[in-house]
C-alpha cells in the first residue's frame, strides 16, 4: 500500500535577540515543520508544529540540546502562531471508492443474515416432515445379496413408486407399486395407486431435504425417495 510521511516546511523566522549556543557570533534561523501523511486512502497534516535552528553561516541544525531557555520559549511561541494548514485530514478519491466498498458489503451481509428464507417446494416441505402412513414416494430400490466369492452385491433394482403401509415407531413398512421399471423412467408415467400387499419393514438412514435413504431390517433392500407426497 502506498504509504509516505514527510516533514514540509510553512515558516522561517530571524531569532535577532538569541545567541546561538553552539557558535556564539553566527546568525541563527527557526524553521518551522510540520508533517503531513499520505496513503491510498487519506492525506493527514499534524496539528502541532514544531520548529528547529538552524546555523546560517554553516548550514547545519543545531542540536535541540544546546538550545536555551529563551530559544525554547521563542519557538513555542512562533510554533502557536504558525499558520494552520489547509485541513487536517482528508479522505482521498480511492477512499471513498473503499468506504462505499465496506458499506456496500457490510449492508448485503445484514441484508442476507436477515433476508426472509425462499419459500421450499412442495416436494423438500413434504421430506421435512416426518413419515407418515399413506404416505407415497417416487424413487428406486435395490437389493443385495451375499456372494462366497465377491461378498454383498446387487441383486436387483427397481424404479416406481413407494407406499407406507403402516408405521411401528422407527419402522416403516414400505410396499412397492405394481409397476416397477429395471430403468429410471419419470415419474408422471408410472401407477402411483396401486401397490403390493406385502410391504418391507425398513428404518431411516438419511432424512434431508432432497432425499430419503430407507434400509431393510434385514439389511438386505435399500431404498432412495426422490420424490414425496403426503397421505397418499
Amino acid at each position: 500500500m502506498f504509504f509516505s510521511i514527510r516533514q514540509h516546511q510553512i515558516a522561517a523566522h530571524e531569532t535577532e535577540g538569541l545567541e546561538n549556543p553552539k557558535n556564539p557570533g553566527n546568525k541563527m534561523e527557526l524553521v518551522l515543520f510540520r508533517t503531513k501523511g499520505r496513503t491510498l486512502f487519506h492525506t493527514s497534516h499534524t496539528k502541532q508544529a514544531f520548529g528547529e535552528y538552524w546555523d546560517v553561516a554553516e548550514g547545519k541544525k543545531i542540536s535541540k540540546r544546546l538550545w536555551t531557555s529563551r530559544m525554547k520559549a521563542y519557538c513555542a511561541q512562533k510554533a502557536k502562531e504558525a499558520p494552520k494548514p489547509p485541513f487536517f485530514f482528508k479522505i482521498t478519491i480511492a477512499g471513498w471508492i473503499f468506504l462505499l466498498a465496506c458499506f456496500a458489503v457490510l449492508g448485503f451481509i445484514v441484508y442476507d443474515e436477515n433476508k426472509p428464507p425462499l419459500p421450499k417446494s412442495e416436494d423438500v416441505a413434504a421430506k421435512e416432515q416426518p413419515l407418515a402412513e399413506g404416505d407415497i414416494f417416487f424413487g428406486h430400490f435395490e437389493e443385495y445379496k451375499e456372494s462366497e466369492q465377491l461378498g454383498r452385491i446387487s441383486a436387483g433394482v427397481g424404479h416406481g413408486w413407494f407406499k407406507i403401509l403402516k408405521v411401528e415407531n422407527d419402522t416403516y413398512h414400505v410396499a412397492k407399486s405394481t409397476e416397477m421399471s429395471k430403468s429410471h423412467r419419470p415419474k408422471e408415467q408410472m401407477d402411483s395407486t396401486s401397490f403390493e400387499m406385502e410391504s418391507i419393514p425398513a428404518k431411516i438412514e438419511e432424512k434431508g431435504a432432497y432425499t430419503i435413504r430407507l434400509l431393510s431390517a434385514d439389511g438386505n433392500t435399500e431404498f432412495a425417495a426422490t420424490s414425496l407426497h403426503s397421505g397418499g
